[in-house]
């Protein structure tokens, strides 16, 4: 008989497998080709460990407050074209990530950044909870030197004030961006007892000043 994890144990355990062993029907009607991205929408790229509960959290959020598409892939590595599989040896210097498209009339970038710096733990170097290694890093790839400047004006901001001078986060500019399998895209959408880092969820912090 072939054992089945228990679905509250699979919250817990990452899988390390092709999307045929995990049984995952990739859902070819999420993918870039089916999303029309309006002219004048912006773009944000971000990472904060494994990217399944990031793409979740954010979709879950801003989904009808302006945010168009929520994409996770891979950035600021060498190889072309990664795999998971080669992302998550580590040596690829990629990070797991998610990059978003989202109307500024109605999220501004500063939005989105406070949001990133409530989900996740920005103070420890290369690693989420039990997820370790450079691919799990903290991380904001600005486009442009606005973002850039609204960046470092949260990071210190966040830095002062929720962490104590303990955020870790790399701030640096937006390289080539590949798309992760599609198995991957809203992965916890069609595996809602899939692995989520116990690092996701929201903090609760006063505002910003």
């Amino acid at each position: 008989m072939a054992f089945t994890m228990p679905a509250f144990a699979s919250r817990l355990f990452r899988p390390f497998t092709s999307s045929a062993r995990l049984g995952i029907t990739a859902d070819t009607s999420g993918g870039a080709s089916s999303v029309t991205i309006p002219e004048g929408a912006e773009k944000a790229t971000i990472a904060a460990g494994c990217f399944w509960g990031v793409e979740h959290m954010y979709r879950k959020h801003f989904g009808n407050k302006g945010l168009y598409d929520a994409r996770v892939g891979y950035t600021g590595g060498d190889l072309s074209n990664p795999s998971y599989r080669a992302v998550c040896g580590g040596q690829t210097g990629h990070a797991e990530s998610l990059q978003l498209h989202y109307d500024p009339a109605r999220i501004t970038y500063s939005q989105i950044l406070e949001f990133f710096y409530r989900l996740h733990d920005p103070t420890t170097s290369d690693r989420q909870g039990p997820d370790v290694g450079p691919q799990y890093r903290s991380a904001i790839y600005y486009h442009g030197d606005e973002q850039e400047r609204v960046a470092r004006e949260v990071t210190r901001k966040a830095d002062e004030q929720w962490y104590k001078g303990g955020v870790v986060t790399e701030i640096a500019p937006a390289g080539r961006w590949w798309d992760a399998e599609e198995y991957h895209q809203q992965y916890l959408h069609h595996n809602p007892s899939g692995y989520e880092c116990p690092t996701h969820f929201l903090r609760t912090f006063p505002p910003l000043q």
